[in-house]
């Protein structure tokens, strides 16, 4: 069980296995004291400091919870505030605490100026996982502007060099590993464009010495979709730290009179090894994130038409897609771009949703009746934020982007991006898109969002800088709003693929597109990086006709890589022939057995595909009495892939049946986690789907 432990200005925030320990001093500062394994809590003590010189103070080398700009603080800041009659310093000192469970608030006000500060912690029990955020409140008569405002600081125990993961993607490349040795100075990773897109990601694992099972590894996820910036540094004195919050590139907040801002929530933990941090935070996520009540909801199969008719939508095809998607099992038949307005292309029609009569005389209706007679629900493509220049909608509201009067307003894929600060705005996306789930039954949006802010001039804002955190939010609140309303809808979070996949969009999207490159070998390396610090429910993965270039592999290969995440197909079923359709029943009920384990399971990362030539990715189930393993290789050398396969995860006194290259084995846990299974694995389009059950 978590709990809070308060001792003489001591505050010990106690997980299941590990202790996060913050002290007040003698001078009202708020300090770091430790992080780590659980150690007693009565030795807790804050170390007292002197400082060197004038140009490296005590402040400069003592650790804090939350550092201010102000004084004879020298390094990065955590907040910057300035006052009303120009003061750019703030000075906080401790005012008390509240405790309420397992969630502790300490509260520090500025000695002079009306400004309160209160950093907050929540633990979980069974979890290592605490949650923090930072709340400031503006107590007098007078704004209070913000130019930094980050959700957390976060210091590390030990004084040798940590290493650093991060992502360093792309469209088509989303969560591509980079890892770093922070010896000195500092490490940067950001987002700049509107969203936490495709590049760095909102987090960081910080470790020593560790790999899947073992070493210190400390982690931390920001949930937030806009521009964010993770800071890491390690100073003369050797201590590394992290910021992590709003970016501060362009950024202001301003806090009027009697006003109170909450910043978004970081996740950080402590655990042993790469593979349990991984395991702790998909637990976290459905438990705590995922937007209720479907958040314990195996997500269904789903079919998507971009691929089969791209713009060319009509009844008619729709129908013929549907019934092969039926056929081979699919439950939620998605109908993508080119159904409203003038869209024909991607030059015309965003900001139009409207259902277009040409090419659906009888509305969206007809499609629907004969979806759902063939057993699955139906959803559909939009992207909210966007307008193209060429619509009813830019035509008669020009002003509804952003702009700036005197500035060419750049245009990436035809499009501009809607001004979502203006209430008119929300207003007007909100209504359309209520009015498509009151008139039809709509039970899926994949909500899509394909370019970057530019020309970021908002003159309905008094702070014009406060565009980008009000866009965020302005799209969670629409979200929110259709959800509360429409309680049967699930909305699929897509930003040209991965853009938009952190944790604060899992607390109100329930699930996201993970990358537009669908390619089966490629994947295998996007969902090993996506799968580090995000929940496997979340990853939708489509089997689509993209065989690779220069790299094919087969339908069955592709099904065994979609399969480790939330199963989608997207390829152009009218062409597939009677074999691939087989094949694509036989995966996707496979699929539908295995699903639950897949989505909520205990994942183990046994083999990597970039290290090892062959992956092996394990899912567990609760009570270990069911796993199912995937194992693929495109293409191994030097005839080396004689080898034993260990799996993990398994009760060692309980017995598993499994079958593995047509030979049926009946062996103990600890048998197959620590002696194995002898495998020879050759060629260049090998995958197979290993079930493990228990004997009873």
């Amino acid at each position: 069980m978590s709990k809070i432990i308060c001792r003489d200005k001591i505050f010990v925030i106690e997980t299941e296995n590990t202790h996060y320990v913050i002290g007040i001093d003698n001078e009202g500062f708020n300090r770091h004291v430790y992080w780590g394994k659980k150690c007693d809590v009565n030795d807790y003590e804050i170390d007292y400091n002197h400082g060197e010189n004038a140009h490296n103070t005590v402040l400069d080398e003592i650790t804090q919870e939350y550092t201010v700009f102000g004084s004879t603080m020298y390094r990065e800041c955590a907040l910057k505030a300035n006052f009303a009659d120009g003061c750019r310093e703030v000075d906080l000192k401790y005012t008390g605490y509240e405790q309420n469970g397992n969630t502790l608030s300490l509260n520090f006000s500025d000695t002079y100026y009306p400004l309160t500060v209160t950093l907050n912690y929540k633990a979980v029990d069974g979890l290592d996982i605490i949650t923090r955020w930072t709340t400031v409140k503006n107590t007098g008569s007078e704004s209070i502007s913000f130019e930094k405002l980050f959700s957390a600081e976060l210091t590390f125990p030990s004084k040798k060099p940590y290493r650093f993961k991060n992502t360093n993607g792309s469209w088509g490349g989303e969560f591509l590993e980079t890892d770093t040795e922070l010896k000195g100075g500092s490490l940067a990773f950001q987002s700049r464009g509107g969203v936490s897109g495709h590049n760095n990601s909102p987090s960081f694992i910080a470790y020593q010495n560790a790999d899947e099972k073992v070493g210190d590894v400390y982690f931390a996820s920001l949930a937030y979709s806009g521009n964010f910036k993770v800071s890491a540094s390690r100073d003369l004195y050797n201590t590394t730290r992290v910021l992590l919050g709003l970016n501060d590139f362009d950024f202001e907040y301003l806090l009027k009179a009697g006003e109170s801002f909450d910043t978004p929530k970081v996740f950080c933990g402590y655990t042993c090894g790469f593979g349990e941090m991984s395991r702790q935070m998909n637990k976290f996520v459905i438990d705590c994130i995922f937007p209720k009540p479907y958040n314990k909801t195996p997500l269904p199969v789903l079919y998507n038409s971009w691929e089969a008719t791209y713009f060319d939508v009509n009844s008619e095809n729709q129908c013929a897609l549907a019934e092969k998607a039926a056929e081979i099992g699919v439950e939620l038949f998605v109908m993508d771009d080119g159904w409203f307005g003038g869209r024909n292309d991607d030059n015309a029609g965003l900001g139009d949703w409207f259902v277009n009569k040409e090419k659906f005389p009888n509305g969206l209706s007809e499609l629907i009746e004969k979806v759902n007679s063939l057993g699955m629900d139906f959803g559909l493509w939009v992207e909210p934020e966007m307008v193209n220049p060429d619509s009813d909608l830019y035509r008669a509201h020009p002003d509804w982007a952003y702009h700036y009067p005197h500035r060419t307003a750049h245009e990436l894929r035809n499009q501009l991006v809607l001004n979502m600060t203006r209430e008119d705005v929300q207003e007007y996306i909100f209504n359309l898109l209520d009015t498509l789930l009151t008139e039809n039954n709509i039970k899926y949006f994949k909500w899509d969002m394909n370019r970057a802010l530019s020309e970021t001039g908002a003159e309905n804002l008094e702070v014009p800088k406060m565009l980008w955190y009000l866009h965020t939010k302005a799209v969670y609140d629409i979200v929110d709003r259709l959800k509360a309303k429409h309680p049967g809808v699930t909305i699929e979070s897509c930003c040209s693929g991965g853009g938009r996949s952190d944790l604060g969009a899992l607390q109100h999207f329930d699930m996201f597109w993970t990358s537009d490159n669908t390619d089966g070998i490629d994947r295998m390396t996007i969902q090993k990086g996506c799968s580090l610090l995000r929940p496997t429910k979340a990853m939708r993965a489509w089997v689509t006709g993209i065989e690779g270039i220069n790299k094919p592999c087969s339908l069955d290969f592709r099904f065994a890589v979609a399969m480790q995440g939330s199963l989608g197909v997207g390829g152009n079923l009218t062409k597939y022939s009677d074999e691939d359709l087989q094949i694509c029943k036989k995966n996707i009920a496979l699929y539908k057995e295995i699903r639950d384990i897949v989505q909520f399971g205990d994942l183990y990362r046994i083999l990597d595909i970039e290290k090892d030539e062959v992956l092996l990715n394990q899912y567990v189930n609760e009570d270990k009495s069911k796993s199912v393993a995937f194992l693929l290789a495109n293409g191994t050398r030097f005839y080396k892939k004689r080898m034993p396969i260990c799996f993990d995860g398994l009760d060692e006194n309980k017995r598993y049946r499994l079958t593995i290259q047509n030979n049926t084995y009946e062996k103990s846990g600890a048998y197959l986690m620590n002696v194995g299974i002898p495998l020879h694995i050759r060629g260049v389009d090998y995958n197979e789907i290993i079930i493990l059950e228990e004997i009873k």
